[in-house]
């Protein structure tokens, strides 16, 4: 278990082009990820068995869960529940966290 992070520009993990994942914390339950967000990427449309609450610290994202466009700015948080299709069109660059529960065994450093 990792309960405790300290802010680091290391450790991110280029997921897809132009998406980089970190994962902060996590306990035995849930797991928070900070997500970096290039400009005109898209996050294809995914789903898995964890709930997935997010909260955009910057830019401005459309967010698209099970056929419906979401536009997200900063300050605006979403919760995705489990296997609910969902992608991301990003619009500028951003800055996302985002919570996980059950833990995600694959965002486990």
């Amino acid at each position: 278990m990792k309960n405790i992070y300290k802010t680091s520009s290391q450790g991110y993990i280029e997921i897809l082009d132009g998406i980089k994942r970190k994962t902060l914390v996590f306990g035995e339950h849930t797991l928070l990820a900070e997500f970096k967000l290039a400009a005109g990427k898209i996050v294809p449309l995914n789903n898995h068995s964890e709930e997935q609450t997010g909260y955009l610290v910057s830019g401005h994202i459309l967010l698209f869960i099970d056929d419906k466009q979401h536009d997200m700015k900063p300050g605006d948080a979403w919760a995705i529940p489990c296997k609910m299709p969902h992608s991301v069109q990003i619009l500028e660059d951003s800055v996302v966290v985002e919570i996980f529960s059950p833990v995600r065994k694959d965002y486990l450093p």
